[in-house]
């Protein structure tokens, strides 16, 4: 009987062994596989894969009778899903991630999860970056813990509790239209210009302003900043009872409580995770006030617009995995996370 298996040799030949017991081995390298050309954009990629096992097997064809190679996991590898089969997905693979030196590879199912079907399960959702309270900024401290919990909650959960939100919803002001590439406010057949509409020069590139609508509450016209240079998008607030005058900016939809003047964003960090961030806006002419910010690591925001409160310590959240992606003809699985704040922490 022949058994063929392999192991990560450094000797880039086959070769044929013994074993104590009389079988014969086939021993099988990286050189064994299918060389091609590397991966230089992932937007080409069909899906992504991932692993939570220490080592995972490379097939030389889709066929578990295949030579195979078990290789170590890396957490800084990448393995990049190009064909599903029935049993396996086929993968282009850069050893020691030099991408001149890429292999095809065929992996077990079993042994993988596509971006696209990523969930919570198994994952740290308290796990933190950073942090600031009241202006006190802490890099030591990874647990959200300290401020609150957080959970994930059903779908329904999230469906039912979002009918009794209490943030404010932004309303149009009749009195803020579109004239001339200007958003204009009239009041007391007066114009006044808010804001340009498009072709906005700034220092980080050209931007446009989209209205969002106003805060009834701080009484303050809300526009959306969209830039095709920039990733970020800023949510700006201006108040028009005299002259148009800027107010204070959010780094996401922001999500207003009434009668504390809190004003609070959740959205995807470009670098790392999802920023939470609470700050208040005492009144006219005041600027905002930090009082709390943190950078989760574990997740990203779906779609930060259906966020909400449920009271004035309780935070509703649309969220996906931090590696999830969609593919071609999947979409991401949506989770949802319900974080509970401490209370009089703020």
């Amino acid at each position: 009987m022949v058994t063929i298996t392999g192991c990560n040799s450094k000797n880039n030949t086959s070769e044929i062994n013994k074993s104590e017991t009389g079988t014969t081995q086939k021993v099988i390298t990286f050189a064994d596989f299918k060389k091609i050309k590397g991966v230089d954009n992932v937007l080409n990629v069909p899906f992504e894969l991932f692993t939570k096992l220490d080592s995972v097997q490379f097939f030389v064809s889709p066929n578990k009778d295949a030579p195979r190679l078990k290789v170590a996991y890396n957490k800084f590898d990448n393995y990049y899903g190009f064909e599903e089969f029935d049993d396996f997905y086929s993968i282009h693979y850069s050893i020691n991630n030099n991408i001149s030196n890429s292999i095809e590879a065929f992996v077990l199912k079993s042994e993988f999860t596509p971006a696209s079907e990523l969930t919570l399960q198994g994952i740290n959702l308290s796990e933190i970056r950073s942090s600031r309270l009241k202006g006190k900024e802490d890099l030591k401290n990874k647990s959200f813990n300290t401020y609150g919990t957080i959970t994930e909650v059903s779908e329904q959960e999230f469906k039912t509790v979002s009918k009794n939100r209490i943030d404010e919803v932004l309303v149009k002001n009749p009195s803020v239209k579109l004239k001339d590439d200007n958003w204009i406010f009239t009041g007391n057949s007066k114009e006044t210009i808010i804001t340009q509409h498009e072709n906005v020069s700034t220092e980080d590139g050209v931007l446009s302003n989209e209205y969002i609508g106003q805060s009834p509450s701080l009484n303050l016209e809300i526009f959306k900043e969209n830039s095709v240079e920039v990733s970020d998008t800023y949510y700006t607030f201006y108040n028009v009872k005299s002259t148009a005058d800027f107010a204070l900016f959010t780094g996401g939809f922001p999500h207003i409580l009434p009668g504390k003047n809190w004003i609070s964003y959740i959205s995807s960090n470009d670098d790392v995770g999802s920023n939470f961030e609470i700050s208040k806006y005492p009144g006219q002419g005041s600027g905002q006030e930090s009082l709390f910010y943190v950078n989760f690591t574990t997740f990203k925001i779906a779609d930060e617009t259906k966020a909400f409160w449920a009271d004035q310590e309780t935070f509703y959240a649309e969220v996906y995995p931090v590696n999830s992606a969609a593919s071609k003809g999947k979409k991401q699985k949506t989770a949802y996370i319900k974080i509970k704040l401490k209370p009089n922490l703020l």
